[in-house]
């Protein structure tokens, strides 16, 4: 439906509207056919721009339904929300996540610059977030309601219906009854005629790109430490720029509590994912509600070894969010209808094949190799009370790991950590790791078949003995990688990206944590360019082994990653990050210092020492999913030994091709 352009007086009222039609779980279309399974989305938004704007819907039914009982179920929960009109949970609830989304926008230099540029570009006015903030203050219900009525009942708007090729064309929302006539159409006149070329003079060559400067020294956040009796370990720094606080708080476990019970993997990243849902005191989407009102945000994930409560807001607001925290660590509510909606889920090749090239590198035997989402096989084999026990039994403050970034001093937030002495103080122990098994054997194609798959996910690489050090060899590892594939400019981007046109990106990475590392080469391929993708990539490979960085790669690194460096410790979840690194790794509070003087200091002989020895273009584990049928013919050609697995990293079939 067309609307206005931004900055109208209307603009509030509009996101307001979007949002209480479509956004989120509370919303209308949400809880009228998503959650009754007659749609699998159903969202809505207000776009505005310069000169004009809209509002738009876009639905997606379940298989079987056609767009035209779309049509009908979506008129009909129109009807439904005129019904229901516009309560005051929604206005506060809206209120509430402009204001923080608007803060919290400003915590990164580029989020600040992006919000003056845009404010002065389109309205004249920089300081604009002042006058956005009392719009949305002042919203009301009658607002969002008189906006409803004037620009989307009863008005015109483009049905737009799209299909897959397979579709019947009966299933369209509608008959086409428009078509665009420009026979009579007289384009505006913008005032442009008469005028003349002016060319600019400049005073420098703008074919010469401006030198950088010297890179800026980083600012390391100063912090402080606390030991609570109970086992709880508390890092935090106090930051007044904003008043928001962030807060990430983990607990031991994870993916490696499964590895004496192989047959439920995935049984703590399930947990995870239920601990976001209903509480004893709160179903899942009245916490949502809460949440908003309050423009805070609480998220629980599992890694390999921790869950992690992620946690923001405004300041103002921290002691009602910390009561929302408590509420989902300590009342939990498992139930049934969640679990089994979470168990359906399918995995996308992009995840298969991360999946996949862990149990290749690993083996299937290591935990560090089975996925930490599980298999089809494991899933049918965790039941709601595996979660619940998981709860009861490994969810303890001993080894927990508390930090803090913020608008809060030490001395404000210790008191108001108590309630995570409702969990048992227990220790767990973490089962040990095996071995990292490194490459042998020569190079191999894994192949696991995605029937018409559009492109091939390329994961190529092997384990290292890299194990994550902030100053050793690990991190030199990196500074090595970034040439090959470390950044839009490295070799492997430029060539299949930039000159090949076959990828939106290639990157490489040598990843490493406490237990294990390993370098990984990764992409989105065009299908019908696997094979010569593959040629591509390990001739890239090859070539850097063999020959090196170049003078030009070096400087450009040494720039590149100084100035990126400048930018890494802004934001709060970036300085949670930071410091908790600090925890995790017992590291020294400069060093980043120290990896300063490592990059100023890399020589070329340095680097290409490293890729000599880091860099193995013939011992690789070379994963691709995609389409079998498309890929597997040019594939062959290449003289590789070529194995299928299976979408769990079993073999499909014994033989190879």
């Amino acid at each position: 439906y067309p609307s206005v352009p931004n900055y109208h007086k209307d603009m509030a009222a509009l996101q307001c509207l979007a949002q209480v039609l479509g956004q989120g779980k509370n919303s209308v279309l949400y809880q009228q056919l998503v959650k009754k399974q007659l749609a699998l989305q159903a969202n809505a938004n207000s776009q505005l721009s310069e000169l004009a704007g809209e509002f738009f819907f876009q639905l997606v039914p379940m298989p079987g339904r056609s767009l035209s009982q779309m049509d009908t179920l979506f008129r009909a929960s129109l009807d439904s929300f005129e019904k229901r009109g516009v309560t005051d949970d929604d206005i506060t609830k809206f209120k509430g996540s402009m204001e923080a989304q608007q803060i919290n926008g400003l915590q990164s230099v580029a989020g600040k610059v992006s919000q003056l540029a845009a404010f002065q570009t389109f309205t004249g006015n920089p300081n604009k977030i002042a006058d956005l903030l009392k719009m949305y203050s002042s919203l009301t219900k009658d607002d969002v309601m008189n906006a409803y009525n004037k620009y989307i009942k009863n008005n015109h708007g483009v049905f737009l219906s799209v299909l897959t090729k397979s579709m019947d064309e009966k299933m369209v929302a509608g008959k086409d009854n428009y078509k665009p006539d420009s026979t009579h159409y007289t384009p505006p006149d913008y005032g442009y005629g008469g005028l003349k070329y002016m060319k600019a003079k400049d005073v420098f060559d703008r074919s010469k790109i401006p030198g950088n400067g010297p890179n800026p020294l980083v600012k390391v956040p100063a912090f402080w430490r606390k030991d609570l009796p109970n086992g709880i370990k508390v890092i935090g720094t106090e930051s007044t720029e904003l008043p928001v606080v962030t807060l990430s708080i983990t607990v031991p476990g994870g993916h490696l509590l499964q590895a004496n019970d192989v047959s439920k993997i995935g049984l703590a990243n399930f947990f995870a994912t239920m601990m976001n849902e209903d509480t004893k005191n709160y179903t899942a989407e009245q916490m949502a509600v809460e949440l908003q009102k309050l423009g805070s945000s609480i998220n629980i994930s599992s890694s390999t070894d921790e869950v992690t409560f992620n946690v923001q807001c405004l300041k103002k607001n921290l002691d009602k969010t910390l009561a929302l925290v408590d509420e989902r660590m300590s009342n939990p509510k498992f139930t049934e209808d969640a679990f089994e909606s979470f168990k359906v889920m399918k995995s996308q090749p992009a995840t298969v094949a991360n999946d996949v090239i862990a149990k290749i590198n690993y083996g299937p035997n290591n935990i560090l190799g089975m996925s930490e989402t599980g298999t089809e096989e494991t899933v049918k084999n965790i039941s709601l009370q595996d979660i619940q026990n998981y709860y009861d039994n490994d969810m303890t403050t001993d080894g927990m790991k508390v930090v803090i970034v913020g608008d809060v001093k030490q001395t404000e937030i210790l008191p108001k950590l108590a309630f995570l002495n409702k969990l048992p103080n227990k220790k767990i122990e973490l089962p040990k790791v095996s071995a990292t098994p490194l490459p042998t054997e020569k190079s191999k194609i894994y192949l696991v078949d995605v029937p018409k798959a559009a492109q091939t996910e390329f994961r190529v690489g092997y384990n290292t003995d890299l194990k994550y050090d902030a100053t050793g060899e690990f991190y030199k590892a990196g500074l090595m990688n970034y040439a090959l594939g470390g950044s839009f400019n490295s070799r492997l981007n430029l060539n299949l990206r930039e000159d090949k046109g076959w990828t939106y990106g290639a990157r490489s990475t040598f990843d490493g944590d406490e237990y294990s590392g390993d370098f990984e080469f990764s992409s989105g391929i065009k299908a019908d360019a696997t094979d010569s993708a593959l040629v591509e990539v390990v001739k890239e490979l090859k070539n850097y082994s063999e020959s090196g960085i170049t003078n030009d790669e070096l400087a450009f690194m040494k720039s590149a990653i100084g100035q990126r460096d400048a930018l890494r410790y802004e934001t709060g979840f970036q300085k949670a990050g930071f410091i908790r690194n600090i925890l995790e790794y017992n590291l020294p509070a400069n060093y980043t210092e120290m990896q300063s003087k490592i990059l100023n200091g890399m020589s070329k002989q340095d680097i290409d020492a490293l890729a000599k020895k880091y860099v193995d273009a013939g011992k690789l584990n070379m994963l691709l999913v995609g389409d079998k049928a498309k890929i597997l013919p040019g594939l062959q050609k290449l003289g590789y030994p070529i194995v299928e697995l299976d979408a769990d990293g079993k073999p499909a079939d014994k033989k190879a091709f």
